[in-house]
């Protein structure tokens, strides 16, 4: 904390006035970073519009807010992205329940025919891997000129077009493991 403290030129004892430790700024920290982009994808995930349009908004709308904010800031960014990483836990809530919201439009994508043959569980983690250039703010943070909104389009279209099981074969969920 003193080091935060430092860096944002308050005294240790004042950035305690306002959080108990750094677990509590990161939750702090985590639920700022995160509220505008939760109000994205609950509004999208009720949205009245085509199912593609729905999944690329999905990713378009956070896609231009996190390059908005690594602009406007690298800095902040990259200090958002560390204690992020240091507090992976709180951070994981707000990743599950993105994949929710993302959850709930693969369903309706396949109550329309996409994804022959796919669980719902294999559809989600397939479709997550693809889309790290675009959700992964680490990730975009090295690739920006390459997770533009074109780019993106062409990635949503590639999976609605092409991703189904391949010779009836069902492709299971792997197990998540985190790299630490």
């Amino acid at each position: 904390m003193s080091d935060l403290a430092t860096a944002v030129g308050m005294s240790p004892s004042n950035l305690y006035r306002f959080f108990e430790n750094k677990d509590a700024l990161a939750e702090a920290m985590a639920g700022e970073w995160f509220a505008e982009l939760l109000v994205i994808m609950e509004e999208l995930v009720s949205a009245d519009m085509p199912v593609e349009e729905k999944l690329y908004q999905f990713f378009a709308k956070r896609v231009v807010i996190k390059r908005a904010r690594y602009e406007d800031d690298p800095e902040l960014f990259e200090s958002y992205m560390e204690l992020g990483n240091e507090h992976f836990d709180v951070i994981k809530g707000y990743v599950d329940l993105a994949d929710h919201y993302m959850a709930s439009i693969l369903a309706e994508a396949m109550e329309k025919g996409y994804f022959k043959g796919l669980e719902l569980d294999a559809v989600v983690s397939l479709v997550n891997t693809m889309m790290q250039p675009f959700c992964n703010p680490q990730l975009m943070m090295q690739m920006m000129h390459l997770a533009t909104e074109e780019r993106l389009r062409i990635v949503v279209n590639t999976i609605f077009k092409g991703l189904h099981a391949d010779n009836g074969r069902a492709i299971k969920k792997p197990e998540l493991h985190v790299a630490g």
